[in-house]
């Protein structure tokens, strides 16, 4: 005799597991979170800073010129494609799927600018300061990033 069953219910998770279930981190899973604002803040401030800078090198401002040709001996005619490569790399940097290729692509950029800068006897800090806070923010952006850098090593 052949005896029918019903198939049995799923039980779902409760509300407070559900909300939990993408947080918690147990001692088996040593990957640690972060607050996402931490990691926002950090990518906007060099966002905005370098937007600002790449696009008034493409729209030719005056001060911008000045400095790039006369300070640091750029000829006129590098002041725009500058800007875009600058801006390319705010873009990549943003995206979250090409961030790493955007932080890489900046690092360059304002290596370029340090060397530019301490070539002319001007002050360096500030593209160090850059480089530094976008690399902050992919540690806290991205997982890989962070164990590339063992800043504080895993527990054993």
């Amino acid at each position: 005799v052949s005896e029918f069953r019903l198939p049995r219910a799923r039980r779902r998770p409760t509300r407070h597991a559900r909300a939990d279930s993408g947080r918690h981190r147990g001692p088996m899973n040593a990957e640690k979170t972060y607050n996402p604002w931490i990691s926002r803040i950090l990518t906007a401030l060099p966002v905005l800073a370098l937007t600002a800078s790449g696009g008034m090198k493409i729209a030719g401002a005056a001060d911008v010129q000045k400095m790039l040709v006369g300070t640091f001996g750029f000829p006129a005619g590098a002041v725009m494609p500058i800007g875009g490569l600058e801006l390319l790399g705010v873009v990549l940097f943003a995206m979250p799927k090409t961030a790493l290729l955007g932080a890489i692509w900046l690092t360059a950029y304002l290596g370029g600018a340090v060397a530019t800068h301490v070539r002319a006897g001007d002050s360096w800090v500030a593209p160090v300061v850059f480089g530094v806070i976008i690399w902050a923010a992919m540690c806290f952006r991205d997982a890989r990033v962070r164990a590339m850098l063992p800043l504080v090593q895993p527990q054993v």
